[in-house]
């Protein structure tokens, strides 16, 4: 298995968002530490961005199939790539 680089961040917090993180943290919170609940978050995030793009290809594809045989057309891979940057 491939080494992982580990990253070093602070992240600086205040008034209500620190006093969230610290009810969420500790002896009566969900989390251990700082760190275990930053890495939940971004775990969280990092699913609901692949489920957003997994949905949005299955429309995408439940659209393709069900539109007329008459409204396909020939298409270059370039094409599709550029259409997908925007």
């Amino acid at each position: 298995m491939p080494k992982t680089a580990t990253t070093t961040m602070t992240v600086r917090l205040s008034g209500a968002l620190s006093d969230f993180v610290a009810v969420s943290v500790g002896e009566h919170g969900a989390y251990e530490n700082v760190s275990e609940y930053m890495r939940d978050l971004i775990r969280r995030d990092k699913e609901r961005t692949e489920k957003q793009a997994f949905d949005r290809l299955k429309a995408e594809l439940t659209r393709a199939y069900a539109a007329p045989e008459s409204s396909y057309k020939t298409l270059k891979a370039a094409d599709v790539i550029a259409r997908n940057r925007t």
